[in-house]
């Protein structure tokens, strides 16, 4: 049985970028603070 995806929002993802290239934080480290994959900030 498949279960449902988890979709984020527009404002999730220019977030979780902004951490990555503004604040100059790791991909991991970003992905740590917004308890997510950091294979899900690569994709």
């Amino acid at each position: 049985m498949a279960g449902k995806r988890k979709t984020y929002t527009a404002e999730f993802k220019l977030a979780a970028v902004k951490m990555v290239t503004e604040q100059k934080l790791s991909v991991a480290e970003a992905a740590r603070r917004w308890g997510v994959s950091e294979n899900l900030l690569h994709t």
